[in-house]
């Protein structure tokens, strides 16, 4: 199959046919220049600091990046883009996060803004900033293009000044959109405009009393002393509640797109109608189904109850990371430690599979749009759930005892010439060592099984040490054909025309030998692990039950 690339007009045309998310989200923002044709295009994504970074904060990035590329393919890279990565910096904090050092330090900060918070931590002027460094360190170190803009630094400098006079100016407009969506109680004393009280620094949640449309001004009560306040909308003086602040957030810097979370479907609507209020028009964009932890409950940046970015980076690579992001984001997904190593195995499937593949196939191949249209040639011979099973068979406790096995398999392959393998290996011991060891739960194997592994570990010793794996796996089968192991269900066929065997016959390899309920491919496992590793493992273990 041809590999030549394709012409920028040919892709293009081949773009406008594909059906990939990315390329079908960027079709939204084609048919919008269409109607307001504009020189730049503004992606965003919005940040909440009030937690240490998650990977649900990444993938927004990392998908929206991935729909900016689709639209600058669709449209010949003749339009400027920017993506802007929004932090709601300026936001009260509400509660003490669990997941941080010296709570007590934190909490007596309650209300004010996260810029004005102390950093629990140590390492930065406010507890804001600590968090946008943490978010921001990573999207440089995985080298994504944006421009980062503090809420903050938004509202201090001036740069929301004009949107925040039109919100003043058309206040009724917005209170008769935000007031059916309130409980009756709440909406007896909302306002769109949090005063940031000049005593005490809190972001007060307090009713207006007056306006002044041509001064730029509101006047409220101070809840503490009943005093009368009189204050600007502008200038940091004020912040806006978070809906009408999203709203006039995308007026404000011409925002053309940005996606949200399934949670806030309602949110967008409301901030939609603000933002037409405000003479502006709502961003295109999509709703992506939430990230869960473990138990099947929402990932939350306060709770600390998903994966870190830091924790997946411990034990798979950044490329493995953006899979789990492309894949599927309208459905529900456990982001939990269980799914790296299958995210690690497809990430590598599907670069091995992009050489074979034409172009239209390859615009909807996921590295595709991890790489940005250009991604590198595979070079790991091996999967990482088979690095975990050689690990898990040697105890494994440095990278050099599983480069033996690899060296000894695959002879030509070069440690110092193969980065990504070297680091698949680091990745590999440090999750096994996590999450592997602990659960390990060798069975004992009932009196047929004992049989079978007998005759097991005679067939396997009559092989050549350089038998193949589909050699060694032959005699897998071979051995595995007796009860309990036949497949009776007669839908497993054999190109021989002999009986199935059963998956019970694979597992109770896996469980009995490795303390593992599954596995990949035992023929493959074994031609890596060598033959005499692989007949002293069967030894320890029927020792091991005797």
């Amino acid at each position: 199959m041809s590999t030549a690339l394709p012409t920028a007009t040919s892709l293009r045309e081949i773009a406008e046919t594909s059906n990939a998310w990315p390329f079908e989200e960027a079709k939204k923002i084609v048919a919008r220049l269409k109607k307001s044709p504009k020189d730049e295009v503004i992606f965003e994504t919005g940040y909440g600091p009030s937690g240490l970074p998650h990977i649900g904060t990444f993938g927004e990035v990392a998908r929206t990046t991935m729909v900016r590329h689709a639209f600058r393919v669709l449209t010949d890279d003749k339009i400027k883009t920017r993506l802007i990565a929004f932090s709601d910096d300026m936001d009260g904090l509400r509660k003490v996060p669990d997941n941080i050092p010296n709570k007590e330090l934190v909490a007596e900060h309650l209300g004010k803004p996260l810029t004005k918070v102390p950093d629990p931590f140590g390492t930065h002027a406010s507890f804001g900033e600590h968090n946008n460094a943490r978010l921001r360190a990573f999207l440089d170190a995985f080298g994504f293009e944006y421009e980062f803009l503090s809420s903050t630094t938004c509202y201090t400098s001036g740069r929301f000044d004009q949107a925040l006079l039109t919100m003043l100016e058309r206040f009724d407009e917005v209170m008769a959109i935000m007031l059916p969506s309130l409980r009756e109680e709440r909406a007896q004393s909302y306002s769109p405009f949090l005063p940031i009280s000049p005593r005490t620094g809190v972001v007060l949640q307090v009713p207006i009393l007056g306006r002044d449309v041509k001064r730029g001004m509101i006047t409220y009560e101070d809840p503490d002393t009943g005093e009368r306040m009189t204050t600007p909308v502008t200038g940091g003086r004020c912040k806006l509640q978070w809906k009408p602040d999203w709203a006039m957030r995308w007026v404000a810097l011409g925002i053309d797109y940005e996606m949200a979370g399934k949670d806030l479907i309602d949110s967008v609507k409301l901030s939609g109608e603000i933002c037409r209020a405000l003479g502006g028009t709502p961003p295109e964009g999509f709703n992506y189904e939430l990230f869960l932890d473990d138990k099947g409950q929402k990932i939350s940046k306060s709770k600390g109850n998903g994966l870190t970015i830091d924790e997946w980076l411990r034990y798979a690579s950044p490329e493995s990371l953006s899979l789990f992001m492309y894949r599927e984001p309208k459905s529900a997904k456990r982001l939990y430690f269980d799914v790296i190593p299958r995210a690690v195995d497809e990430y590598q499937q599907f670069l091995e599979g992009y050489g074979r593949q034409d172009t239209k196939q390859r615009l909807s191949n996921p590295v595709w749009h991890i790489h940005l249209g250009h991604p590198p040639a595979p070079e790991v011979p091996i999967s990482f759930t088979m690095l975990l099973n050689l690990v898990s068979a040697s105890n494994a406790e440095n990278a050099e005892t599983l480069w033996g096995f690899i060296l000894r398999y695959w002879p030509e392959v070069k440690r110092e010439a193969n980065s990504k393998l070297d680091q698949m290996v680091q990745y590999a011991i440090h999750y096994f060592r996590d999450f592997v060891l602990p659960a390990k739960r060798f069975r004992e194997p009932s009196p047929a099984e004992r049989a079978a592994l007998n005759d097991l570990r005679d067939a396997l010793s009559q092989l050549q040490t350089d038998a193949r794996a589909e050699q060694i796996q032959e005699v897998i089968y071979e051995v595995g054909r007796r009860e309990p192991f036949l497949d009776l269900s007669g839908k497993i066929k054999t190109k021989d025309g002999k009986p199935g065997v059963s998956l019970d016959w694979f597992n109770m390899l896996y469980q009995v030998l490795l303390g593992q309920e599954k596995g990949p491919r035992f023929g493959s496992f074994v031609a890596i692990y060598g033959l005499k590793n692989t007949v002293d493992m069967i030894d320890g273990a029927l020792a091991r039950s005797a």
